[in-house]
């Protein structure tokens, strides 16, 4: 008698036990499922709005620059080409003679951050790929156009950009001696790759000019570059700034 009742007593336990485990894990799965849902639907809002914000910034930056165009005296390409690099960072602008107009290729982005469970969230970017187009009547103002392209049309501006900033840091560290046209080319691509063209190199007075196409690697894309550096001395080196142009 006393052993069917301890028997008793131990299966209403396990059973107790197990219909509470049972209940906690129901509780933990749901947790996990609306907490799942609940980031990602944060994320969603969140990457939404980061995307509205790259749109917004890309019209903002054609706008800018097509007012900016407007107000300024310039009438070559070159000066009107860094009007626009002033204020699109475009690594790639291209005039087109025929139609008055300038192309400028960039990446806009923007950041959101994202929710998540476990380690590893943080700051997520979201990219676009803009075309920027300016067009220029004598008989009227600057316009501006804003075109959205594939991430493929971007990769190679990304990349002269990339490039561009190693040849602005290695002209930079260069000694005043060797700014000749084959001691850069030999420091701008040591290896033979072509990924740099040293086409000119002017001295006036204490200041260093260097024109240099550079070049993508996956498609046909070049863009010239005018380097300037002051000359201290000798021995001395100089910090770069990289401008782009319409041809060396």
């Amino acid at each position: 008698m006393v052993t069917r009742r301890t028997n008793r007593l131990v299966t209403t336990g396990c059973l107790t036990i197990l219909i509470a485990l049972t209940i906690v894990l129901g509780i933990v799965v749901s947790w996990l499922w609306y907490r799942h849902w609940h980031d990602e639907n944060v994320n969603s809002e969140r990457r939404e709005k980061a995307l509205a914000q790259v749109f917004k910034q890309a019209r903002a930056t054609a706008n800018d620059t097509a007012r900016a165009l407007d107000t300024s005296v310039a009438t070559d390409a070159d000066a009107l080409i860094g009007v626009i690099w002033q204020h699109s960072k475009a690594p790639v602008i291209t005039y087109d003679a025929t139609r008055h107009e300038y192309t400028a290729t960039a990446t806009v982005a923007a950041q959101y951050n994202q929710e998540t469970m476990l380690p590893g969230g943080g700051p997520v970017q979201v990219t676009r790929c803009f075309a920027f187009i300016y067009n220029h009547d004598p008989s009227q103002a600057w316009t501006a156009r804003v075109s959205e392209r594939t991430d493929v049309a971007c990769r190679p501006s990304t990349q002269i950009s990339t490039r561009v900033r190693l040849a602005q840091t290695r002209i930079a560290s260069m000694n005043a001696e060797a700014l000749t046209k084959e001691g850069i080319n030999e420091a701008l691509d040591p290896t033979g790759r072509r990924s740099f063209d040293v086409k000119n190199v002017v001295r006036e007075g204490d200041t260093m000019t260097v024109s240099v196409l550079v070049s993508s690697s996956e498609t046909a894309v070049d863009q010239c570059y005018h380097f300037t550096r002051p000359v201290p001395g000798d021995e001395g080196h100089g910090s770069a700034t990289a401008v782009p142009a319409s041809s060396c």
